[in-house]
């Protein structure tokens, strides 16, 4: 049975570990395949509410294989901390496999990344500083160290011998920062690896077998498509390589990509964006505090405010065509509820013309003006409807819209937080 992946649908923070944690019981594999610890799934259910940002979101049922691919970069540190975390809820980390290709954010990737903001100044681009993007350039530039490394002593010594003094000239000489001890960061990372090492193993392997046996294999995507590095609004994006497109997810869990059939879009009823960039229908002051309030917009990762704004169907049309999205599982709707009316952009107006192409330049998508479309809100309350027909009128009306206006049909629509909190228009399994 091909493979399906979930792949965000706007500037992340869409729901995706809610999406994956509900449909993840039909799966036998739920796989990890991008990005790292600066990207975080809050997930509400029977364990209470649970932020994971390496673990994949189906580690919370028993019979479920969870997999964290090659593409995913790794802070030791922190994967140890989501593990002991699970284990003191109840939640058996026994079906948990970390691949040894895994690249390792070592201490001087976050020192590196809170440094090199400083230096940007104005420019900077709002990054978590959890040192992703350092190592994920690392790995590009072929000076990171990998899983495999990290859990074989011998290796891991050979390797630092290498890198550290390398990492350590950048340090003192770019950035004026003191210098890291070879024997502190050996020690320190040798014990989180014989820690890790029971986990490790050939991923791609464990995928690929379970695909020729037909079993379900779920590909989780770890951050919006309005930030990848290609597509999305350089150069306020993510650095992960591979892609955070359904494109890339082959790539990062280790098969090819005529084992994939589906590809579900995650999109909330309107937009947030985390740091700095261009983002055309947001709502400053008093009405994007308001929706912000509403629906608790504060980063998983880092807790800082999120921006807000009405839905931007440009935007939203542009990705699902990248991904290829087969499907839309459109979540908190909810949070629209006391609305009498709600904006949704069908276009641009940009230099004195109208258009419905997003811009491949940061630059002049700071120059598009929002052209909206009015929908009369429902002013119900929305968090106990389980059928897509028993939504008020204007509820429905609007998911049909957003449909329309996405070219791809939405199969579920989330007003709230938990799993029984989903209306199945068409299963997505």
């Amino acid at each position: 049975m091909p493979a399906i992946i979930v792949v965000g649908g706007q500037w992340g923070d869409e729901g995706k570990g809610r999406v994956v944690d509900l449909i993840a019981r039909k799966a036998h594999v739920v796989a990890r395949y991008s990005a790292g610890n600066n990207a975080g799934h809050t997930v509400i259910n029977e364990f209470g509410e649970t932020r994971l940002h390496l673990v994949p979101a189906g580690i919370f049922y028993p019979d479920k294989v969870c997999v964290i691919g090659n593409g995913v970069v790794i802070d030791p540190k922190v994967l140890l901390e989501e593990i002991h975390e699970l284990r003191s809820r109840g939640v058996s980390v026994e079906r948990l496999h970390v691949s040894s290709r895994c690249h390792i954010i070592m201490p001087w990737h976050p020192i590196i990344d809170r440094l090199d903001e400083e230096l940007r100044g104005k420019a900077a681009i709002g990054t978590t500083a959890r040192g992703v993007g350092p190592c994920f350039a690392d790995k590009v530039a072929r000076a990171g160290i990998r899983m495999g490394d990290l859990i074989d002593p011998e290796a891991f010594r050979e390797r630092l011998s290498f890198v550290l003094p390398y990492k350590n000239a950048f340090l003192e000489k770019l950035y004026g920062a003191e210098p890291l001890s070879f024997e502190e960061v050996y020690s320190t990372y040798t014990e989180y690896g014989a820690e890790i090492a029971p986990f490790v193993t050939e991923t791609a392997e464990l995928v690929q077998d379970a695909l020729e046996r037909g079993e379900m294999v779920l590909l989780e995507g770890a951050q919006g498509g309005l930030l990848d590095l290609d597509a999305g609004t350089y150069e306020y994006v993510t650095s992960s390589v591979p892609s955070s497109l359904a494109a890339g997810a082959g790539i990062g869990i280790g098969i090819g990509p005529t084992q994939i059939s589906k590809v579900v879009g995650v999109c909330k009823v309107y937009q947030t964006r985390v740091g700095n960039g261009p983002m055309p229908t947001e709502l400053l002051g008093e009405e994007g505090d308001l929706l912000r309030e509403r629906g608790q917009e504060y980063g998983t990762t880092t807790g800082r405010p999120r921006r807000c704004g009405w839905f931007d169907a440009v935007a939203g049309r542009y990705i699902a065509r990248l991904n290829g999205m087969t499907s839309v599982a459109l979540t908190r709707l909810d949070i629209l509820d006391q609305y009498p009316i709600i904006k949704v952009c069908t276009a641009y107006r940009l230099d004195g013309t109208t258009t419905k192409i997003f811009p491949s330049s940061a630059r002049t998508l700071l120059r598009a003006e929002p052209i909206y479309e009015e929908l009369p809100g429902w002013q119900k309350d929305t968090r106990q409807v389980r059928a897509f027909e028993d939504l008020p009128a204007q509820a429905k009306s609007y998911v049909q819209r957003i449909q329309e206006l996405l070219g791809c049909p939405i199969d579920l629509v989330s007003v709230g937080p938990e799993r029984e909190h989903a209306i199945i228009i068409r299963p997505i399994i």
